[in-house]
């Protein structure tokens, strides 16, 4: 049986931060799809697909661009099965234009897909969470900060829809977790374990539906 290959590129939402490692939506993903019967294979139903853990290159606070900087820096397999790409949010942090976040994004999407093996329905691009409505932002303007969130999350889906790769809105769900309690990491500011495990969910259904 195949081993698969996950690679995850970001910033703090792909480590994780706050959380244990394993509770990151990577390595949930992965627990996730390891633990799914493999349908596609007649002979091999009720088997368990074998994937490897998660290779994450990612650090909070990165941007767009140095993320980029850093891929330059590591060395990676040949090609990876699945990979992801969630990332923009210290763009609108730091009040980035969103102009240069595209150009940024797209670079890194293309690199992406080139990570995959030029296979565009292997990638997945996650919308950024917004923080607007954190405890964190309770003394932010929090309707211009989802507002550039909106815009960004455009970008993105517009990108993920002209380089034919998947994107999963987690934003959406995410803003109305933020209103119960054990969504939100003990810094009030980004997601705990509970709600990493829902992107995970969300994320190997897909890679599911296209493994089969």
């Amino acid at each position: 049986m195949t081993t698969y290959s996950l690679l995850a590129l970001g910033d703090s939402y792909t480590i994780g931060e706050q959380v244990p490692l394993a509770e990151s939506f990577p390595y949930q993903t992965v627990q996730i799809l390891r633990k799914a019967d493999v349908r596609n294979d007649k002979k091999a139903v009720g088997r368990q697909h074998l994937f490897a853990a998660p290779e994450i290159i990612a650090k909070t606070g990165w941007t767009t661009d140095e993320l980029t900087a850093a891929i330059g820096q590591k060395i990676f397999l040949p090609q990876y099965d699945i990979v992801t790409l969630l990332i923009g949010v210290n763009n609108q942090y730091r009040g980035k234009p969103a102009d240069e976040f595209k150009k940024e994004f797209e670079i890194l999407l293309q690199m992406a897909i080139q990570f995959a093996g030029g296979l565009e329905h292997n990638v997945y691009v996650i919308s950024i969470p917004d923080w607007g409505i954190t405890p964190f932002a309770n003394d932010r303007e929090s309707e211009k900060i989802s507002g550039e969130i909106d815009r960004f999350n455009s970008i993105c889906e517009l990108a993920a829809s002209t380089f034919k790769t998947h994107y999963i809105n987690i934003t959406t769900d995410q803003r109305i977790d933020n209103t119960h309690a054990g969504f939100i990491a003990t810094d009030g500011l980004h997601p705990s374990g509970k709600e990493y495990r829902k992107w995970a969910i969300k994320l190997s259904d897909i890679i599911l539906a296209n493994l089969q």
